[in-house]
């Protein structure tokens, strides 16, 4: 544990200590919530742009967003902008290739990320799942959305997937960029391109101490891993989790378990009856039993599809990204989170996770133990595969 200091220098230190990796000070970070506020900013980011766009995702679907994107940028590449894209070979499967074809044509550098090879497939279980943009190597985004029109909206109705992102300036910028260029170079494309390239001082743009930590696809232990536990065993009042996919393996069982034992306020926050994915669901629920009988309180997302990824203890320190509370994400996958110490931009957070409860149901720790022999069978099976989730 971190000697005398207290708040949020606390959890830097040992962050720091435990991850070596510097947190940055000077960034201005800014809380999108939801396709109405995350997709105006990152358009508006990307025409803007005169040097440089990089763009790194998991999820490019069929769809009206996935147009607009696209078109953008080809527009931004055919006006001398370098742009380049990298694209997940699985998560990005069904977008349509004709828009792949039109951000060529323009001049754009498109690459996929670990197409399926059968001589290579073990390499097909590691996916890159981070979402990223970079613009002009001076303002740059992350968090959980997808490209596909299921992030449109406002979390209004089961069509608008509820989600957060951050946009980000300052030194931290640099963290999210080596994310983008360690997929990049794995593609065959070169390291740095002489005269477009540059390495800018970033600017003091804000008063927030920012980390940037990357997950890489790999068996065993990663630094998300080790972020998501260190929280957990620094929590003191309160723990707060949103997350899409909730399949967390046996040892992060154990810490969340522990967390709320040792008289830690523990809320997480899942989807409920509008999940994409049923049985990653029901995987989820074969841990409901342990954890509430620990005293983890677990609530249900009434509205849409619940897709965001955000982590927030003692009201200081947050976490928000592309990974997920499963043994995929903490093990298997790239990921890429940013972690703030700054109250103020915590408390955005709190009160976003709030206001999602008063759309959600909390899970009865008293009834649960009585569901149905069918719900517990399907928990068995789906449970069976959870740790490939």
């Amino acid at each position: 544990m971190p000697g005398d200091v207290d708040g949020p220098q606390r959890y830097r230190r040992a962050l720091e200590g435990l991850l070596g990796v510097p947190a940055t000070e000077g960034n201005a970070v800014d809380v999108l919530r939801n396709g109405d506020q995350i997709f105006p900013a990152l358009f508006e980011a990307i025409a803007a742009a005169t040097s440089t766009i990089d763009f790194l995702t998991f999820v490019y679907w069929e769809g009206s967003i996935g147009r607009e994107l696209a078109a953008l940028l080809a527009e931004r590449a055919a006006a001398g902008v370098r742009v380049r894209v990298v694209l997940d070979a699985i998560g990005a499967i069904s977008m349509d290739r004709d828009l792949v074809g039109r951000m060529a044509a323009a001049g754009a550098q498109v690459e996929w990320f670990r197409p399926v090879n059968k001589a290579r497939f073990w390499e097909s279980n590691h996916r890159s799942h981070r979402k990223v943009l970079i613009c002009d190597e001076e303002v740059a985004f992350t968090g959980g959305i997808g490209i596909a029109d299921e992030w449109r909206g406002d979390a209004r109705g089961p069509h608008e997937w509820r989600d957060t992102h951050f946009r980000l300036r300052g030194p931290a910028v640099d963290g999210l960029r080596a994310a983008f260029v360690q997929n990049w170079v794995e593609t065959g494309r070169p390291l740095l391109e002489a005269g477009v390239d540059r390495f800018p001082t970033q600017p003091e743009a804000g008063s927030t101490v920012a980390q940037v930590v990357r997950g890489a696809a790999q068996t065993g232990w990663s630094d998300v891993a080790t972020l998501v536990h260190s929280l957990l065993a620094l929590a003191r009042e309160r723990v707060r989790i949103t997350t899409a996919y909730f399949v967390p393996d046996e040892a992060t069982c154990r810490e969340l378990a522990a967390t709320a034992r040792r008289g830690v306020e523990v809320d997480v926050l899942l989807p409920g009856p509008h999940v994409d994915k049923r049985f990653v669901q029901l995987a989820s629920q074969a841990q409901y039993e342990v954890l509430l009988a620990a005293g983890v309180r677990l609530w249900s997302y009434q509205t849409s599809m619940l897709h965001a990824k955000v982590l927030t203890v003692d009201g200081v320190v947050a976490s928000v990204g592309s990974a997920n509370f499963t043994s995929r994400s903490l093990t298997l996958d790239d990921e890429v989170n940013v972690v703030v110490f700054d109250p103020e931009v915590v408390g955005i957070l709190d009160g976003h996770f709030e206001a999602d409860l008063e759309m959600s149901e909390r899970v009865d720790p008293r009834a649960w133990p009585d569901r149905g022999l069918a719900q517990r069978a399907f928990e068995v099976v789906a449970g069976l595969g959870g740790r490939h989730m």
